[in-house]
Parts: structure tokens; sequence; C-alpha cells
């Protein structure tokens, strides 16, 4: 198993940008795809973005593309999610999540979850 913790959220101005880390630890860091979800108040969670273990293949929502980059470091044991040109539909709780071995699918079957960390952008 891994262990998650998320940081970095916090109440930005629309237009402006954030930088999510995701610390892990408890097994090869590099052996697990990593993604990021986020729950908007009210709303089910949603698929944010994706990265293989080597970081060498991305996955966007359609929603975030072009506007927010996943990547990690595989020797600090971390991934980040870089959010630029927020809105105020961004607001949410952002989630990373870990799963063993492949990318594919992207968008499901995560097994391990962090706490999560608040972002709000004002309307």
């Amino acid at each position: 198993q891994v262990q998650l913790v998320e940081s970095g959220g916090g109440l930005v101005q629309a237009g402006g940008s954030l930088r999510l880390s995701c610390a892990a630890s408890g097994r090869t860091f590099s052996d697990y795809a990593m993604g990021w979800f986020r729950q908007p108040p009210g709303k089910e969670r949603e698929f944010v973005a994706a990265i293989t273990g080597s970081g060498g293949y991305t996955v966007y929502a359609d929603s975030v593309k072009g506007r927010f980059t996943i990547s990690r470091a595989n020797a600090k044991n971390t991934v980040y999610l870089q959010m630029n040109s927020l809105k105020p539909e961004d607001t949410a709780v952002y989630y990373c999540a870990a799963k063993y071995g492949s990318i594919n699918p992207p968008r499901v079957s995560y097994t391990n979850w962090g706490q999560g960390t608040q972002v709000t952008v004002p309307s």
C-alpha cells in the first residue's frame, strides 16, 4: 500500500495559479500510476488528470486541458498538479490517488486516496 498526503490548496482569485503536491510513502512510487480528482460542492467526485509511473504519458479531463499540468518527481515520491487560469468552477476538494501498475483505464480503479485539499476560486 501507498499512503498519500496532499498539500498546496487555498483561496486564489480567478485567473490565478496554484500548485498542488501529493507526497507518497510506503512503496516504490514509480510502480504506481497517479491521478488527481476533485469534488465540487454538492457534486460527485470527478477525474482531473493522470500520469504513468514513469511520467511519460498524461491524460486530462477536457475541462482542465490546457490549464492544468500533472507531473511527478519520482526521486521525491511526489506528484504535482499545476493549475493555471483558475476559474470559479474549479472550486473543489482535490484528491490525489494511486494505483499499482498500468494507468489504463486512467479515470477509474484507483486503490489509494489522500485526504484531500480545498481549492477555492471566488466568483
